[in-house]
């Protein structure tokens, strides 16, 4: 069973992957990993998303938050097109998600991103990953749940020979159930600077956000929430 939402500390520093998008609750989740005594070897992907902000973000949040390394693997999933975080001819929604899952669903990004990380894993004789899912503070996406990353979990130790051969592999996802208020405290306690990150569905070219996406409505009710000053570069309007 996956250990949601954490797992004790390795006894000596042991290797981990953290998946780390650039955002507010992937660079928590790295925070949390280096806290716990892992080494952290963090992995950005670079998935035919629409704008590379995040990216450069990512690589930032790597460095201030002492990443052994920093890595960017590519997967073009906007050739299928089906987001509007890939696809340039679907619009990026700034109203309230109604019903049912939003066009920023991003199809199977979460299962292509742990694939990636489990190869990786397997190279470095890393027995855990760690990714910043949540099922509190989110847009309804279907594999930021728990029964999900269990899943996930369950697949890797069957997929691998790390996982045949008695070694298995841990999925982590520490943010899970916590809000989005509670992720930033745990952040700053850590010494997260979250004006580094980039969270924003449409951010411009200089990372700036827009201030009107659903990402950018739960970043600034979390900050509210938190009781903290909101560091997040906006573009005028």
């Amino acid at each position: 069973m996956t250990d949601l939402p954490r797992s004790p500390a390795p006894a000596a520093a042991s290797r981990a992957v953290v998946l780390l998008s650039g955002g507010l609750d992937s660079a928590t989740c790295l925070a949390i990993a280096r806290d716990m005594g892992f080494e952290p070897h963090a992995l950005s992907v670079a998935y035919g998303q629409r704008h590379t902000a995040e990216l450069n973000a990512a690589k930032r949040v790597a460095e201030a938050l002492g990443a052994h390394e920093h890595r960017v693997a590519s997967v073009n999933l906007g050739q299928f097109g089906g987001s509007a975080l890939t696809d340039p001819n679907i619009a990026v929604p700034t109203s309230a998600p109604g019903e049912g899952i939003p066009v920023t669903y991003v199809p199977a990004r979460n299962t292509v991103m742990l694939s990636i990380a489990l190869a990786w894993a397997e190279v470095l004789g890393a027995s855990d990953i760690f990714i910043g899912v949540n099922a509190i503070d989110y847009s309804g996406y279907p594999d930021c749940r728990p029964e999900f990353i269990r899943a996930f979990e369950a697949m890797a130790r069957l997929a691998t020979k790390a996982g045949v051969e008695g070694r298995p592999l841990r999925i982590h996802a520490p943010l899970i159930e916590l809000s989005k208020g509670d992720i930033i405290r745990r952040g700053i306690a850590l010494g997260v600077d979250y004006g580094i990150t980039v969270t924003c569905y449409q951010a411009d070219d200089d990372g700036r956000a827009c201030g009107r996406c659903e990402a950018c409505r739960l970043r600034a009710a979390g900050f509210q929430a938190a009781g903290v000053p909101d560091p997040t570069r906006y573009r005028p309007r």
